[in-house]
């Protein structure tokens, strides 16, 4: 054996160790998907107006506080829709100081006075931005959260390049009913004003509320619910509040969340609030004691204690929690509040016994495969046909490495895609062996034919499987959960494919023929 050909013999067995030490066990290297191994599936919609509307808010309330500070106290505003507000109150001597405002803090608005009026309008390209903001913070606070709960190999993925839906599939959750309501949670915190009982504390019912203000509730206000638990954490009623519909504070404001004991050693959580927010909430709150403060949770008051002295940058929930409410939601706050609401699209679940069944179906499909392709190679090109078999089942010992070793998530399509792969493997042997037998007819020696055929059938190769891996490149980008999965495998294998075809194949032919010093036929 030449030096050349002991090298290459040596590559290829390391390959083929390392991608086997790598796969070795397969049940314990090879992570299961979704379909394969059970779990929960669910298809979210980010409601992106709510995004909107909290930021028209927020740039509502920064140019009311600077044109105060700026000596205009007159200003007054109010939220027509979610993208526009308008501003009263200011006289037109100080549109310029409004337009320094909107240059250094509301870049993203168009304004116009008509007549006492100030009227502003959110930009297209701004609202554009702000959405995708809010699925991308959606996205990421969904997977602090998942992984806070110690998931094993998520898959939470956008839906398209600019959709407003996001994919979320959990992998052999034994509690699923606790993680799906782990990720409903929107974990929107505001902290409101009480309007109506003013020391705090709920009423029976929506009709002393509204009998309270003469059936007709100011603009400022709203009436919101919030449960009555009995020791055990069961809502046993409802009470109600009218509350300030501008929020003090919102969960955006908190540095820190965690779960700890209240006086008498019920379950609370304890909340830190930022620097800034700090000073915000102890100036609220040294001007409101007495008066009851609303902690509101997705849009339901969880409590609402009376303010007794001022509180600067600290503080408690305190709604009658049992332990694991109180873990759960200090690890939403603590994780982010979601930018919006979220709508369900879709949820299922799938039970382990039916991926066990896939998993067994997907084996007998891949081995029934290797068969028949195993069979029609050795039928067909004889003892050539070898060559091809031991090309592919180093193929498939490559794939399954190569997968192990990146920590590739197998899924039902995925072993649809090996399945794929087995049969294109000798898809590059055929393309090649019958281009020796042309090459032989033409009265060329094994050897000559071998050269021949390698180097005219390349081209052939590399274009069938380039223009299959940039299809499966593609169904990556643009796909999610399961379609992934198949182009994972099937770009893999493709690789793995090119390798084995070209490469250990080639060096097969070569070593069978260096080993006879005159060969005047091949078996194939």
């Amino acid at each position: 054996m030449n030096r050349s050909l002991m090298w290459k013999g040596l590559l290829i067995a390391a390959v083929a160790a390392a991608a086997a030490f790598s796969a070795w066990p397969l049940d314990e290297t090879i992570n299961l998907g979704l379909d394969l191994r059970g779990g929960v599936h669910l298809v979210l919609k980010v409601e992106t107006e709510d995004a909107l509307r909290s930021e028209a808010n927020k740039d509502l309330d920064r140019l009311l506080q600077e044109l105060k500070d700026g000596g205009t106290f007159s200003a007054v505003g109010a939220q027509l829709s979610a993208t526009s507000f308008e501003v009263n109150g200011v006289p037109a001597a100080e549109d310029g100081a409004v337009e320094d405002i909107v240059d250094e803090f509301l870049s993203g608005w168009s304004w116009r006075r008509d007549g006492e009026r100030l009227a502003f309008e959110m930009d297209a390209a701004f609202i554009k931005e702000i959405r995708n903001l809010a699925v991308v913070q959606a996205l990421e606070t969904i997977r602090n959260r998942v992984d806070a709960f110690g998931v094993a190999e998520p898959s939470i993925q956008r839906q398209g390049l600019d959709g407003d839906r996001i994919v979320v599939q959990l992998p052999g959750v034994d509690d699923p009913e606790r993680v799906k309501d782990l990720i409903k949670n929107t974990a929107f915190l505001e902290f409101r004003l009480v309007a109506y009982p003013t020391g705090g504390g709920g009423v029976s019912s929506r009709e002393e509320i509204l009998g309270h203000y003469g059936n007709r509730l100011p603009d400022n206000v709203e009436i919101l619910s919030g449960p009555i638990r009995d020791d055990d954490g069961e809502i046993v009623a409802e009470q109600y509040y009218a509350v300030e519909k501008r929020p003090v504070l919102t969960g955006r404001d908190l540095k820190n969340a965690r779960p700890g004991l209240g006086e008498f050693n019920e379950p609370i959580v304890n909340f830190l609030f930022t620097h800034e927010a700090g000073k915000i909430f102890a100036q609220f709150t040294q001007n409101n004691i007495n008066r009851g403060l609303a902690i509101v949770l997705d849009g339901n008051v969880i409590t609402a204690p009376r303010i007794r002295s001022r509180i600067a940058d600290s503080g408690m929930i305190d709604g009658s929690f049992t332990q694991q409410q109180a873990t759960d939601l200090s690890t939403v706050l603590r994780s982010g509040a979601l930018p919006a609401a979220i709508t369900y699209l879709e949820e299922r679940a799938v039970g382990p016994s039916l991926g066990q069944d896939s998993i067994e179906r997907g084996q007998k499909a891949g081995l029934i495969g290797l068969a028949l392709v195993v069979l029609a190679m050795l039928g067909y090109y004889r003892r050539t046909g070898i060559n091809a078999v031991v090309a592919l089942l180093l193929n498939i010992v490559v794939l399954f490495g190569a997968l192990a070793y990146f920590g590739a998530t197998l899924t039902l399509p995925g072993i649809a895609g090996i399945v794929l792969t087995i049969g294109m493997a000798v898809d590059a042997n055929v393309l090649v062996f019958e281009r020796i037998k042309e090459e032989l007819r033409h009265g060329r020696t094994p050897k000559s034919a071998v050269d021949a055929g390698f180097g005219k059938a390349l081209s052939s190769v590399l274009d069938a499987n380039i223009t299959t891996l940039i299809a499966a490149l593609f169904l990556f980008q643009f796909g999610t959960g399961p379609i992934r999965g198949f182009a994972v495998t099937l770009s893999v294998g493709i690789l793995a494919s090119l390798f084995t075809a070209i490469f250990v194949s080639r060096w097969i032919f070569d070593l069978a023929l260096s080993r006879r010093e005159r060969v005047d036929a091949l078996s194939i």
